[in-house]
């Protein structure tokens, strides 16, 4: 599988460039971004969570994890993890476990960690285990204007 075509579709109504680098297959977004030699600071991954609203897909830091307190300050509503059996539901062409950060892309609202807004460039799943996604910090942001700006990293 290369990045899911969903994105595929997204990135080219959007103008935005991107790169794929292939790598082994890994686990979790903190194995990929040591695999692949990023940061963990700069590669961006998404956590599906579960809230009175439904559901938010929150985008961090593959160095941090996400403090639901934090959240849930933010939405005002009780907030927990999404199981992979939902996420995968939201993300149909995507691996199980492998959630994509574009929550526009599948018509879910998103809420993002503050400190990859400044980012020169961006990692991010394709929708598999094998494939990330690369881009310019500035289109990362523009696909982004529409997510939530928080603080929720613990």
């Amino acid at each position: 599988m290369a990045i899911a075509l969903t994105l595929q579709s997204y990135f080219g109504d959007h103008c935005v460039a991107y790169d794929v680098m292939r790598h082994d297959r890994t686990s979790n977004s903190s194995r990929t971004a040591e695999t692949c030699h990023v940061p963990g600071d700069r590669l961006a991954k998404g956590v599906v969570l579960k809230s009175g609203t439904g559901y938010i897909l929150a985008i961090l830091p593959a160095s941090n994890r996400v403090a639901l307190e934090a959240v849930e300050a933010v939405t005002g509503s009780p907030t927990a993890l999404a199981t992979e059996q939902e996420a995968s539901m939201l993300f149909p062409d995507c691996e199980e476990g492998a959630v994509p950060v574009f929550g526009e892309a599948y018509g879910i609202p998103a809420m993002i960690e503050e400190t990859l807004d400044v980012s020169r460039d961006i990692y991010c799943e394709g929708g598999d285990h094998r494939n990330l996604v690369h881009m310019d910090g500035r289109d990362f942001r523009r696909l982004m204007e529409g997510a939530e700006r928080a603080r929720f990293c613990a």
